[in-house]
């Protein structure tokens, strides 16, 4: 975290979408901490350890494809992305990337130039060609679970900027802390933000344990919470900042417009959840108030 810290957090972010230096800057500070030895396909230990590295890089809206490269494939970074719309975030960086979707087809990518985009200023166009080959589902598992811990370090930030300006900002005499529709949508915001840990935690925890029909159903729920619980905290910071939270003078704003991607794609909310329904009607998908299994 703090060598991460020091490239410069949401400042940085915003400074890249520029300059070229603070990329650098990320990839490097990458390379000393060793992220390319993570093995998140080999072992717990590791993924466990990728999975809080990507929390970081959202929490200061690193602005380096940090999830994509610890999921490299033969130095391929490895990108879920939907060929209907195919876009890439950081794809104008140096280097290939190997593309798939949720249904396991596989694609060459080839990225264009970026383009003025606000929300996702990294955000390139890419031309996909098909592959003749199927991506393991392990692959798109992971990519879906690391993205989630990224979204989560945003969300886990965003909320923490709410809280102290909320504390800071004096309106009518008092702090706004103190005003009782302000804390209760603060603290539901919280609620939401530790369902969030707790259960991206959860799914790492037993992603080695769990047959490989619940961890793809375990890796789309995370998802699909993450999604939702970004969009609920960001709208309640954004409320307690008002105009300000849209000031790139603001972490939230630069937060906000980073964290974009990921919230759309390979797809958004909605269609992740029409994903689960197979999983439901199968047995798949395993809750508080599943049927208990016996194992042998």
């Amino acid at each position: 975290m703090k060598r991460l810290s020091r490239i410069g957090g949401p400042s940085a972010a915003l400074k890249a979408e520029t300059d070229e230096q603070p990329r650098r800057a990320a990839a490097q500070a990458l390379k000393e901490l060793g992220s390319a030895e993570l093995d998140v396909r080999g072992g717990s230990d590791d993924l466990l350890a990728a999975a809080v590295l990507c929390r970081t890089a959202g929490t200061l809206a690193l602005p380096y494809p940090v999830a994509e490269e610890l999921l490299a494939i033969d130095g391929n970074r490895f990108v879920l992305v939907s060929p209907e719309l195919p876009r890439i975030d950081h794809g104008d960086l140096p280097g290939p990337w190997r593309a798939a979707d949720l249904d396991r087809r596989t694609f060459d990518v080839q990225p264009s130039a970026r383009t003025s985009a606000k929300l996702g200023p990294f955000l390139v166009p890419a031309a996909l060609t098909a592959r003749d080959e199927l991506a393991a589902q392990a692959d798109i598992d992971l990519a879906l679970i690391l993205g989630s811990w990224r979204i989560l370090g945003a969300v886990q930030q965003s909320l923490k900027i709410a809280n102290d300006h909320a504390k800071a900002r004096v309106q009518f005499g008092k702090p706004l802390s103190e005003f009782q529709a302000v804390r209760f949508a603060l603290a539901d915001a919280a609620v939401a933000v530790r369902g969030l840990d707790e259960l991206a935690k959860y799914t790492v925890s037993r992603i080695a344990s769990a047959s490989a029909h619940v961890r793809s159903a375990d890796a789309v729920v995370l998802r699909l919470k993450a999604v939702e619980t970004a969009v609920q905290i960001l709208r309640t910071s954004h409320q307690v900042l008002g105009a300000l939270g849209f000031c790139d003078e603001c972490d939230l704003s630069v937060i906000d417009r980073h964290v974009q991607p990921l919230l759309r794609l390979p797809v958004g909310a909605e269609q992740l959840a029409v994903r689960l329904l197979p999983a439901i009607r199968e047995g798949h998908l395993e809750t508080l108030f599943s049927e208990p299994r016996e194992f042998g």
